[in-house]
């Protein structure tokens, strides 16, 4: 999609080529240009794919070494056909002859795996020296896949634990002996590339990935945007409610935090600065609501499909447990933007401007493919990959009478082509993820990242969460949602489930630590992609962002501490009751950094705001107490002080 420019608009309001916005912030879009019958013949070889997988998926029942190794292989053949080596215009059906070698090479590592797997599986650890080079293209090959369509920021990390591997973490006093321990390890074992990363995104995540490219050919994301204008599009600050109700709604269906943050961004963003919104915060608000989709069930950016076989429970139970987390974090982002329309002095968008709602519900069917997916998982009448077929195929006919947006056997083409390329990213990524945890593993330094942190957390678990909150956030920058659930999976949930927490709550707070990596300095690509369609200053926009994802910052404490957010071991009462307080606390935080509650609030009411909230974070009827009562105090003062200044 393109905009350019109008004649006489200002420098600073020049419109944005979203195409280069996504770009730059999104490295998935950065793909070679096939024209004609070459782009045909990779569309053909995507969608051959997406029927591979949807084949194997349900129907076959082939040794997992084959279908891993296999996929993988796949997975690098059309990884450099669609990815070149570098950023920038590239030749219209060009591929140099250097990502053909890599192409063969890597694909051939692979599938030498898979034709030879259980003569491989019967020789245990010991390997001719070719197998361990076969091994070394091979890893090296779906690093590059994924340098090429993630970014570099995940590979270094892999790059860094490898080299900690070869010079310090093994104890094999030959060199040739600890390279062939690795390659074992991570290439020809389930414990590095063919660990449950990859395994999870081949069983479950690639026939989602379909789900949503069929879905969005059926139109759904412009129905919630409208359906969205129609509802909370008149209030106050009308515009940014918009954003975070239509990227809490694109989130269940989405795996992108900056595909989200341009996608509806380009329609909410210009429309928060039309009303009064600073472009700084315009962008910002776009950009926490869409990151917040990550958390958003039933799909939670592809994670939730891999925290339940991490964790070993039914997908439909991590599924009900994330809802009112996910629920108090855009009620938190929504009421920051709320605060900030009041203290303003912001409008909504017109009554005229505003789409009609009745005639919207005539398009109310378009939901019934995400009704039909979530009742089959929620009841377990089918299997996870069952529901997601049943539901491709519900969509398919759901777009058949959609007359404004008909779906059609090209249109199903092109569905099959974008989720095979679709699947490359992720893939890649988890089995670069892999990678890491098994690198970890091999070397035994999740022990040594326990020890450490308990050494200095002590017997205290909040000290324990906030180190942890920190590894996170490190470890997590420009890392995609699915391999960033894995490395903390790997790397932090251990440490917090050691130190008491409950093992879910722990896999849900570095998931939710992991994914403010997208919003947080100086990482936070989904907030320089909304800062870049605002034309706004990015370090701005993605501390302002920071700011409105508090709830984010609050939430996982909250259930770390107390898991009956998560439905666990709990009653209704516990629950009512811990919603009610963290709502409070999140308002009170919230209104805190606006500095605005009913009125613009001087910097002693601030800090008691803060107090207050901070204080309904932690657990218990004390500090409940001592907190409603701090929040109770500030409203007080500040409903008499404004009596008093309009007498």
């Amino acid at each position: 999609m393109m905009f350019f420019k109008k004649k006489g608009t200002p420098a600073n309001e020049q419109p944005m080529d979203l195409e280069a916005v996504m770009q730059k912030f999104d490295r998935e879009s950065n793909t070679r240009v096939w024209e004609g019958k070459p782009k045909i013949f990779v569309n053909c070889i995507l969608a051959i794919f997406s029927l591979f997988c949807i084949y194997v998926t349900l129907f076959a029942s082939w040794l997992e070494e084959y279908r891993l190794t296999s996929f993988v292989a796949f997975i690098i053949f059309i990884g450099y056909l669609v990815y070149p080596a570098r950023k920038g215009r590239q030749r219209v059906n060009y591929m140099p002859w250097y990502d053909i070698v890599l192409m063969i090479c890597g694909t051939g590592s692979f599938l030498y795996f898979t034709a030879n797997a259980m003569t491989i599986i019967q020789q245990g650890s010991r390997f001719e020296w070719y197998q361990i080079v076969i091994g070394i293209i091979g890893i090296i090959s779906i690093a590059e896949v994924c340098r090429r369509s993630v970014g570099l920021p995940i590979i270094i990390v892999a790059s860094c634990f490898i080299v900690y591997a070869i010079i310090w973490g093994l104890h094999n006093p030959s060199f040739w002996g600890r390279i062939t321990y690795i390659v074992h390890y991570l290439f020809y074992s389930k414990e590095g590339i063919l660990s449950t990363p990859i395994n999870v995104c081949s069983k479950f995540i690639v026939v989602f990935i379909i789900f949503g490219a069929f879905l969005e050919r059926t139109g759904i994301a412009d129905f919630f945007i409208k359906i969205t204008n129609s509802l909370v599009g008149g209030f106050s600050g009308g515009p940014a409610k918009v954003a975070v109700v239509a990227s809490a709604l694109e989130g269940m269906v989405s795996g992108s935090s900056v595909a989200n943050t341009v996608g509806s961004g380009s329609v909410t963003i210009p429309l928060m600065k039309k009303t009064g919104y600073k472009p700084e915060f315009a962008a910002a608000a776009e950009a926490s609501a869409s990151t917040g989709g990550q958390i958003m069930p039933p799909i939670m950016g592809a994670a939730a499909f891999l925290m339940a076989d991490y964790i070993g429970v039914p997908y439909s139970n991590i599924v009900v447990r994330a809802i009112l987390p996910a629920i108090l974090y855009f009620a938190g982002v929504f009421i920051s933007v709320h605060l900030e329309a009041k203290k303003e002095g912001l409008r909504g968008i017109p009554k005229k401007d505003l789409p009609k709602f009745f005639p919207l519900l005539k398009k109310v069917y378009l939901l019934l493919p995400l009704i039909v997916l979530i009742y089959l998982v929620g009841t377990s009448t089918r299997s996870i990959q069952y529901a997601a077929a049943i539901a491709i195929v519900v969509a398919i006919v759901v777009g058949i009478f959609n007359k404004e947006d008909r779906i059609t056997p090209k249109r199903i083409f092109e569905a099959l082509a974008a989720g095979g390329q679709g699947m490359i990213a992720v893939a890649a990524a988890c089995g670069v993820a892999g990678i890491i945890a098994g690198t970890i593993t091999m070397t035994g330094l999740a022990n040594m990242v326990f020890n450490g942190i308990v050494a200095l957390a002590g017997d205290h678990v909040i000290i324990a969460l906030f180190l942890t909150m920190l590894c996170c956030i490190v470890l997590g920058m420009g890392v995609p949602t699915t391999a960033n659930y894995c490395i903390m999976a790997a790397t932090c949930a251990p440490i917090l489930i050691r130190m008491g927490v409950n093992e879910i709550a722990a896999h849900f707070f570095v998931f939710y630590f992991g994914i403010v990596a997208d919003l947080t300095p100086p990482v936070a690509l989904a907030a320089y992609a909304g800062a870049a369609i605002a034309q706004a200053n990015p370090m701005k926009t993605a501390l302002t962002a920071t700011k409105l994802a508090i709830g984010a910052f609050i939430v996982p404490y909250v259930f770390a501490l107390n898991p009956a957010m998560l439905l666990i071991e709990t009653t209704a009462l516990d629950v009512v009751l811990i919603c009610i307080t963290s709502i409070i606390g999140i308002f009170a935080v919230s209104a805190s950094l606006e500095g605005y509650m009913i009125k613009k609030m001087p910097w002693y009411q601030r800090l008691m705001s803060l107090a207050g909230g901070l204080l309904l974070i932690y657990p218990g009827l004390v500090t409940d107490a001592l907190g409603i009562g701090l929040v109770v105090l500030v409203a007080l003062i500040q409903i008499l002080t404004k009596k008093k200044a309009i007498a």
